[in-house]
C-alpha cells in the first residue's frame, strides 16, 4: 500500500478516534455544564495550570523523539518507559507537596485535596505513555480509537452520576482519574508491548538530542497556555474563569479534532518523506488546503451562531461566555496552519529551530498577555486572534525557507474558500441579528409598518417564524443555511480545495478500513 493511501487511512482512523473521544467528551461536558456551576469549572481550571506543566516534564519530549527517529531500538523503548514512570512519580510527589501553597495562592481551600487526587493521576498516566507513542508511530489509530472511546465514555458516565448526586467539582477530578485508569488498562490489554527493567543512559542521551528541544518547547507552550488561567484565577474570580474556560473548550472542540489528527498523522507521515523536499512540500499543500477547507467555515460559522449554540447546549446561565466564544473562534481560524508548519520542522529533525521559534513566539505572546490582563478579561481574549496571526507568520516562514512554500503562498491557496466562508458567516450573522432587530422594531412608533412588512415580504415572514423557534431550531436552521451556501458556492466556483476533497473521498471509498504500519 502506498504512503498516500496509508496516510489517508491513518487520517480517517485518527479522525474517528479524535471525533469519538472529543465528541463524547463534549457531550459529557454539556451534561456537566447543566449540573455544575461556572465556579466548579473555574476551580478545576486553576489546578490544570500545574497539571499541564507536569505532563511536559513527564514526557520530556521523548515521545516525539521515538516517533521522529526511524532507528529506535527495544532498549530505547524500555529506557523511555522507565524514565516516564520515574518522572511521573516525582511530579506526583511534588504536586502533593505544593498542594497547600496552591490553595493559598488562589485562596481556595478545596484545591489542596483536589491536588492530591490529580497527583495520583500523573503517575497513572505515565504507565501508558509508551504504548500510545508506539501506536502513533505505527499509525495504528484503530486501537487508539477503541481505547479513547471507551475511556471517555465510562469516565464521563461516572462524572455525570457524581455531579447529579451533588459532588460538585469532585466529579470533574475523578473523571480525569477514571479516564487515565481505563486508558492504561486497555492499552496494556490491546497492545503487546511489555517493558523490561533495562535502562541505558546512552539511549536517553541519543533521544534527548531531538527530544530535549521538544521538551523545552512543550514546557514553554504549557506555561504560556496555562498562564491565562493563572492570571484570570488570581486577578479575577473562579466564576469569570469558568465562563472563559467554557468558551475556550467549546471553541476548541472542532479545532482540537483537526489539530489532534494533524499531530498524530502529519508528523509520522512527514517524517517518512522528510528526505524529499518536493514530496514534502506537495503533501504540506494538499493537507493544508483540505484542513482549512473545513476549519475556516467551521470557526466563522460558530462565531455567527454562538448565542443560540450556547443557550441550546449549556443553558442561559452560560450566556456570559458567548462574547468570549466569538472572539476565540476568530483566533481558531489559523490554528491548524500553525500546527501543520510546525510538523514540517519536527519531521525534518529541526527541533533546535523549533525551540528557537517557540522562545521568540512566547516572548511576544507573554508581553501582550500581561498587558491585556491589566485591562480586562475580554482584553485577554482579544489578544488571541492577534497572537494567532503573528504565530502563523513565524511558523510558516521556515516552510518557505526549507520547502519554498511560505506564509503568503499558503494564504493565497486558502484565500478563495476563505472569502466564501466570510460571506457565509456575514449572511448567517445578519440573519441571526434580524431575530433581535424585529423584536426592537416592534417597540418603535413604526411597529405597524414593521408588522405589515413581516407579512408582505417572505424574508421577514421567515425571520418572524424563526424568532418563535427554540434556540436548537434557530441553530439548526442557521447552520443549514450557512453550510448550504458554502458548499454550493465552492462547487459552483470549482475551487481547487473542493476538487481535492472530492478526490480524497473517492480514494477513501476504494480503501479497506484496517490498521496499518508505516513503511520505513
Amino acid at each position: 500500500m502506498s504512503l498516500t493511501h496509508k496516510s489517508l487511512l491513518a487520517f480517517l482512523w485518527s479522525g474517528a478516534d479524535v471525533f469519538l473521544r472529543q465528541g463524547l467528551k463534549f457531550l459529557v461536558g454539556i451534561m456537566l455544564a447543566r449540573l455544575l456551576t461556572p465556579e466548579d469549572f473555574g476551580v478545576i481550571a486553576m489546578l490544570y495550570v500545574f497539571i499541564g506543566v507536569a505532563d511536559v516534564f513527564i514526557d520530556s519530549g521523548f515521545s516525539s523523539s521515538l516517533i521522529q527517529r526511524q532507528d529506535i531500538t527495544d532498549t530505547d523503548q524500555y529506557t523511555v518507559f522507565l524514565f516516564n514512570l520515574g518522572m511521573g512519580a516525582i511530579a506526583a510527589i511534588t504536586l502533593c507537596g505544593a498542594a497547600p501553597w496552591i490553595a493559598l495562592f488562589f485562596k481556595s481551600s478545596i484545591l489542596e485535596n483536589l491536588s492530591y487526587v490529580m497527583a495520583m493521576n500523573l503517575f497513572i498516566g505515565a504507565l501508558g505513555s509508551i504504548h500510545s507513542t508506539l501506536l502513533t508511530k505505527e499509525l495504528n489509530f484503530r486501537t487508539i480509537t477503541k481505547v479513547g472511546g471507551m475511556a471517555t465514555l465510562f469516565s464521563g458516565m461516572l462524572a455525570v452520576i457524581m455531579a447529579w448526586r451533588g459532588f460538585g467539582v469532585w466529579s470533574l477530578a475523578w473523571q480525569t482519574v477514571a479516564s487515565s485508569v481505563i486508558t492504561v488498562v486497555l492499552l496494556w490489554y490491546w497492545h503487546p508491548w511489555r517493558p523490561r527493567w533495562e535502562f541505558k543512559l546512552y539511549s536517553l542521551s541519543r533521544l534527548f538530542r531531538f527530544g530535549g528541544f521538544m521538551m523545552i518547547s512543550g514546557l514553554l507552550e504549557a506555561l504560556y497556555t496555562q498562564l491565562y488561567a493563572l492570571l484570570i484565577g488570581k486577578l479575577y474570580t473562579a466564576r469569570e474563569l469558568g465562563f472563559y474556560t467554557r468558551a475556550t473548550n467549546t471553541q476548541q472542540f472542532p479545532v482540537s479534532i483537526l489539530t489532534s489528527v494533524l499531530n498524530r498523522v502529519a508528523f509520522p507521515v512527514f517524517s517518512v518523506a522528510a528526505t524529499d523536499p518536493v514530496k514534502l512540500a506537495k503533501g504540506l499543500r494538499k493537507l493544508l488546503m483540505l484542513i482549512m477547507f473545513f476549519n475556516i467555515p467551521a470557526m466563522l460559522g460558530l462565531a455567527a451562531v454562538a448565542e443560540p449554540f450556547v443557550v441550546m447546549l449549556f443553558g442561559t446561565k452560560w450566556l456570559p461566555s458567548v462574547p468570549f466564544l466569538q472572539v476565540f473562534c476568530l483566533a481558531g481560524v489559523l490554528v491548524p496552519l500553525s500546527y501543520i508548519n510546525l510538523n514540517v520542522l519536527m519531521a525534518q529533525g529541526r527541533s533546535d529551530l523549533f525551540f528557537r521559534l517557540e522562545v521568540i513566539k512566547k516572548i511576544i505572546c507573554v508581553f501582550f498577555l500581561v498587558l491585556a490582563s491589566l485591562h480586562s478579561i475580554m482584553a485577554i481574549a482579544w489578544i488571541q486572534p492577534l497572537i494567532g496571526l503573528i504565530v502563523f507568520f513565524i511558523n510558516a516562514y521556515y516552510s518557505g525557507v526549507l520547502l519554498g512554500y511560505g506564509p503568503w503562498c499558503q494564504l493565497r491557496d486558502i484565500m478563495p474558500f476563505g472569502l466564501v466562508a466570510m460571506i457565509m458567516a456575514i449572511i448567517v450573522d445578519l440573519t441571526s441579528q434580524l431575530l433581535h432587530w424585529t423584536s426592537v422594531f416592534s417597540l418603535l412608533p413604526i411597529a405597524e409598518w414593521v408588522e405589515l412588512l413581516q407579512y408582505r415580504l417572505p424574508v421577514f415572514e421567515f425571520i418572524n417564524q424563526l424568532q418563535q423557534w427554540s434556540p436548537a431550531s434557530q441553530f439548526a436552521s442557521l447552520s443549514v443555511l450557512g453550510a448550504t451556501f458554502y458548499f454550493v458556492t465552492c462547487s459552483l466556483l470549482r475551487l481547487a480545495a473542493f476538487n481535492e476533497f472530492s478526490e480524497i473521498i473517492v480514494q477513501l471509498n476504494s480503501l479497506r478500513l484496517k490498521p496499518i504500519k508505516a513503511e520505513a
